[in-house]
């Protein structure tokens, strides 16, 4: 292996593979295992996917010697199996929240019941009638886990949940996903039959005044022991979690909070109920402080019971609660004191208390109200918007489409009430600048959308205006507007005068056309769009410009929405942002995306999961062009997105093939070759062509270099590609009846067209994976008849060396293609010296002799820091060298085909000979005689000289003979390798190399001003240039 190539194996092989994962029978096998998986920071598989595949494996049934279907045994593997999902159960801490958010129903339910029997409660014994202050510790703490689950469990069950959307019917699937619907079912009509004896168990445990323990890892080993070996210790109270009864009070009154509130609805009275224990569980948090707690309890959830529990049951006594802004909102919109609703959220523009969705859910209602005929509440709504729309603009949110319709129409008086929003939402003594910032941008942006200059007076005028934007802004400002309009002059008011008549519709329609053409920033486009939309109805505005291109794929899908607004709002964003993308504008692209993406997912899950296509996509191209070119390793997370899109089975989503193609070469680039090989789904690799290449190259690439662990592999690639560049022979009748051949078709037996499979290729830049292709597409160039030179390539001796019908394949497209992969693999690293030599092999083999020798010489020239080091032997080969000769030979260059000749390792004197009789030269002739150093060819070239009378030249010869002699070279003579010479006088073939490089061919920028210094060894001649 040259230096070069341990180089790129020692690089390539030191880039990480994702590790394989493990699987759950390994727990089995190795006893320490689990634990050391669990203290990883990232374990994969989690431990709630463990937790499952545990319990699914414990629960399997068995079939007996009759083919009857058995109830799961109960042997020693099982019991282990059960023992593992509760020691990762006891990991998290027996953390509801995260278990109920992993776990299904029937999953969590067989865990607890797990639990139940290993900690001795007996089955089928009602938990109601226990006496929990007389169990073991960890006894109880089971009963109360169990419990509170099925009273959570129940509450969760009465939420609303969006079915997931049907895919494609499979009996498999629908089978399953039925018999866990069923069995879900099953056991919430069990728990809420039992749902009264679950809470007389958690009101039991309030009154509970001591410390309980919850199983750990170490008291679940223990108890795995035999009963002797025990010692009692899991009964102690010192075994296991210590929970202390304060801590579980403050769980147990938050659940039944919860339980009681669900029951409220049917029951009005139970809100006290719930009150108090909200009330409860907020005092003991204040009291104990949250972070001691070892299960969260989510404490905006918590506020927000306590705010409605406070609504509900409207308590007189209570002043406390009156104050907060929740109790007087509901107030007010229950009295209809819509005044002072206003008065409130302009209060909470200030402490912005009140959460976004809080606001937008009494907004929605007041509007629901005012639609209903109640006129009066037209201003009320505008009002409670503008507060929303500052309140938005403070926190960097977009501004809500509700504002830009309501603002169709300004008027002074809304710009007046605007203007209040504005100054009494923010303190100018004490804001950041930060939002300084933002709420100038607001105030000008509106200056430039507003038309009546008016209005735009207003404001700009206004105090706030000018004590946030600097003089310079103010004029920047001024200077577009008078761009916009040249009538416009904010310092005065504006007299009315032909000029400032009105523009027609249609130019406003144009000029804001336009404004929609060059914008790139999404709340713009929104805007005008709104304006546009407002003006006319009639138009489809995706239309404007034929520079907007979305796919086919996506078209037919965008197109299909039924609001006019949306439709035009989606396929513009994306078009924009495909077109950012391609010209590698990716910030812009992702603020399209990131909007287009938030709007979709309001009402299109299909164009949901799109977008998120896209996205990668973006993320992909982003990386590749930016930390990609170091050489810096992309994040895990986009690597697990890219696997994750591979993987996606989701039905009905249009898909661009572009992405897949990405992704493929994104996994080869960063060398996922472990995952490409060996974790692929097979069903993946057989529907999806890319995939399939990709594992065919990974698998090639990872058995490199050695060629007969690699045949396998390569035999594979090989006939995938071979069909892939293999043409359909079809008969066609013509006109006059006769039968003619139709050849020279994309076959369509293979994974892909041609096309597709270079311009995946040229996705790559792993040099490995290159090589590798290159080496295929070269073999299969040289394996057709009537080739006359063949093409060199590392790694040639893995393919097969023949094609059973050479007939069916395209021989043309070959050459084509392997030109083209050529010229892109010397984009990506010119100074590659294999590369090179197939360049030059190729040139050769076209008859482009200038071209051949050039590469020739460069691949030389980069293999041997231009020449100062020996080229080695595998770069410059007989074969290389008899090209080169045979270069010179057509380009009338003899005296270098005679120099040339020595480089061989047996001279061939043959060709010097006739080299030097020619007489029609076009190199430097006897310029060139100090290279020559083989004696024979100099006493040859003395003879010649005096047989034809050049007695100049035969005196040149007749120095460089007695410069050898005094050198004590002679002795060559009768040598007839070179390397001999080369141990002593490397210098001459160097030198030679180096001026024919720079006089006669075209020298590399990146040589220039390199070659200085060549000193002759003969000393007092000055070195040559």
């Amino acid at each position: 292996m040259s230096a070069e190539a341990a180089d790129r194996e020692a690089a390539t092989s030191s880039r990480p593979c994702t590790p394989p994962q493990t699987s759950w029978f390994e727990f089995l096998l190795e006893e320490g295992l689990l634990e050391q998986h669990l203290q990883k920071p990232s374990p994969d598989p989690p431990p709630v996917q463990l937790i499952v595949q545990f319990l699914e494996q414990a629960s399997k049934p068995s079939v007996n010697e009759q083919n009857q279907v058995q109830p799961p045994p109960d042997n020693k593997r099982n019991r282990i199996l059960k023992l593992l999902a509760l020691k990762v159960a006891a990991h998290l801490k027996w953390d509801l929240d995260v278990l109920e958010k992993s776990l299904s129903v029937p999953v969590l339910n067989m865990l607890l019941n797990e639990l139940l029997c290993i900690s001795k409660v007996p089955p089928g014994t009602k938990h109601v009638d226990v006496d929990l202050s007389s169990l073991p510790p960890t006894t109880a703490m089971a009963i109360l886990l169990y419990n509170r689950w099925a009273i959570r469990t129940i509450v969760q069950s009465s939420f609303p949940v969006k079915q997931p959307k049907p895919g494609p019917p499979q009996l498999n699937v629908m089978n399953q996903m039925q018999q866990e619907k069923e069995l879900t079912e099953n056991i919430l009509k069990v728990l809420k039959e039992q749902a009264a004896d679950s809470i007389l168990v958690l009101e039991g445990a309030l009154k509970l005044n001591k410390d309980l323990y919850v199983h750990t890892i170490r008291t679940l080993d223990l108890l795995a022991m035999e009963p002797g070996m025990v010692n009692g210790e899991t009964e102690s109270s010192t075994a296991g979690l210590k929970i202390s009864a304060e801590e579980i009070q403050c769980q147990v009154c938050y659940d039944l909070g919860a339980i009681y509130f669900q029951q409220g609805s049917t029951n009005a009275a139970v809100h006290e109920n719930a009150k108090e224990k909200f009330f409860k569980t907020k005092e003991l948090i204040a009291k104990n402080g949250s972070s001691s707690l070892h299960f969260t309890i989510d404490e905006e959830r918590l506020a927000g019971y306590c705010q409605a529990c406070g609504i509900l049951t409207s308590s007189s006594d209570d002043a406390s609660q009156q104050a907060t802004p929740y109790i007087q909102i509901h107030s007010c919109m229950k009295s209809g004191n819509y005044q002072d609703l206003v008065k409130i959220f302009l209060e909470d523009n200030l402490t912005l208390s009140l959460p976004v969705q809080f606001r937008q859910s009494v907004l929605r209602e007041l509007f629901q109200k005012a639609q209903q005929g109640n006129d009066a509440l037209d201003e009320i709504c505008f009002k409670v918007c503008v507060c929303n729309t500052v309140c938005d603009v403070l926190q960097g949110r977009i501004i809500d489409i509700q504002f830009c319709q309501l603002f169709l129409k300004p008027s002074k008086e809304k710009i007046d009430f605007l203007l209040e929003v504005c100054s009494r939402s923010i303190n100018l003594e004490n804001a950041s600048e930060e939002l300084k910032r933002k709420m100038a941008a607001f105030l000008k942006n509106l200056c430039l959308v507003l038309e009546d200059l008016q209005l735009v007076f207003m404001i700009s005028s206004h105090e706030l205006f000018i004590k946030l934007l600097k003089d310079d802004e103010r004029k920047l400002l001024i200077d577009q507007m008078r761009k916009r309009s040249p009538r416009v002059n904010l310092c005065t008011k504006p007299m009315t005068s032909f000029y400032d008549i009105p523009a027609s519709a249609s130019v406003n329609i144009g000029q804001l056309e336009h404004q929609l053409i060059l914008s790139v920033d999404p709340w713009r486009i929104r805007q005008i769009l709104i304006e546009l939309h407002g003006m006319t109805s009639e138009r489809q505005f995706w239309t404007i410009s034929n520079k907007w291109e979305v796919p086919n794929v996506y078209g037919n899908v965008i197109l299909g929405i039924k609001d006019n607004l949306t439709r035009d709002l989606v396929y513009i964003l994306m078009a924009k942002g495909l077109h950012c993308c391609a010209i590698k504008d990716f910030v812009h692209a992702k603020q399209l995306f990131a909007a287009c993406l938030e709007l979709v997912t309001e009402f299109s899950p299909k164009l949901r999961q799109v977008m998120l296509n896209e996205m990668l996509l973006l993320d992909i191209y982003t990386h590749e062009a930016g930390a990609g070119v170091s050489g810096e390793r992309p994040p895990s997370d986009l690597i697990s997105r890219v696997r994750g899109y591979l993987e996606m089975r989701v039905p009905d989503i249009p898909l661009r093939q572009v992405i897949a193609e990405e992704c493929v070469a994104f996994l080869l680039n960063w060398r996922e070759n472990e995952y490409l090989t060996m974790q692929v789904p097979l069903p993946l690799v057989q529907t999806n062509p890319y995939v399939k290449l990709g594992q065919l190259l990974a698998a090639t690439c990872k058995e490199l270099p050695g060629p007969k662990e690699s045949r396998r592999t390569a035999k594979d690639l090989w006939e995938v590609v071979v069909q892939i560049c293999s043409v359909s022979n079809q008969h066609k009748r013509g006109n006059d009846g006769r039968v003619s051949l139709i050849k020279h078709r994309e076959s369509t037996l293979g994974i892909m067209y041609r096309s597709e499979l270079l311009s995946f290729i040229k996705k790559l830049r792993e040099p490995l994976v290159l090589t590798t292709i290159l080496s295929l597409f070269v073999k299969l160039h040289n394996v057709r008849e009537d080739i006359v030179n063949d093409i060199a390539a590392e790694h040639i001796s893995i393919w097969p060396s023949s094609i059973p019908n050479l007939q069916s394949v395209d021989f043309e497209a070959v050459a084509v293609t392997v030109k083209e992969l050529v010229s892109y693999a010397l984009t990506i690293n010119a100074n590659n010296h294999f590369w090179l030599i197939i360049q030059a092999d190729i040139y050769f083999a076209t008859n482009q002799y200038s071209a051949a020798l050039h590469y020739y010489l460069q691949a030389g020239a980069v293999c041997s820091d231009f020449f100062n080091k020996m080229v080695p032997p595998d770069v410059y080969t007989d074969q290389v060298i008899k090209r080169m000769i045979k270069c010179c030979s057509l380009l009338n260059c003899h005296t270098q085909v005679a120099i040339l000749c020595q480089f061989l390792r047996e001279v061939d004197y043959k060709t010097a000979f006739k080299a030097l009789q020619e007489q029609n030269s076009h190199d430097a002739m006897d310029s060139y005689y100090e290279y020559i150093w083989d004696v024979t060819i100099l006493e040859y070239l003395t003879y010649l000289h005096h047989k034809r009378g050049e007695t100049d030249k035969r005196q040149i010869a007749v120095s460089e003979h007695e410069l050898l002699r005094g050198r004590g070279l002679m002795s060559l003579r009768c040598l007839s390798l070179p390397q001999t010479f080369f141990e002593k006088n490397c210098h001459f073939p160097f030198e030679f190399y180096c001026v024919i490089f720079n006089r006669g061919w075209i020298l590399p920028r990146r040589w220039t001003g390199r070659v200085v210094g060549w000193r002759r060894v003969v000393q007092g001649t000055p070195p040559f240039t």
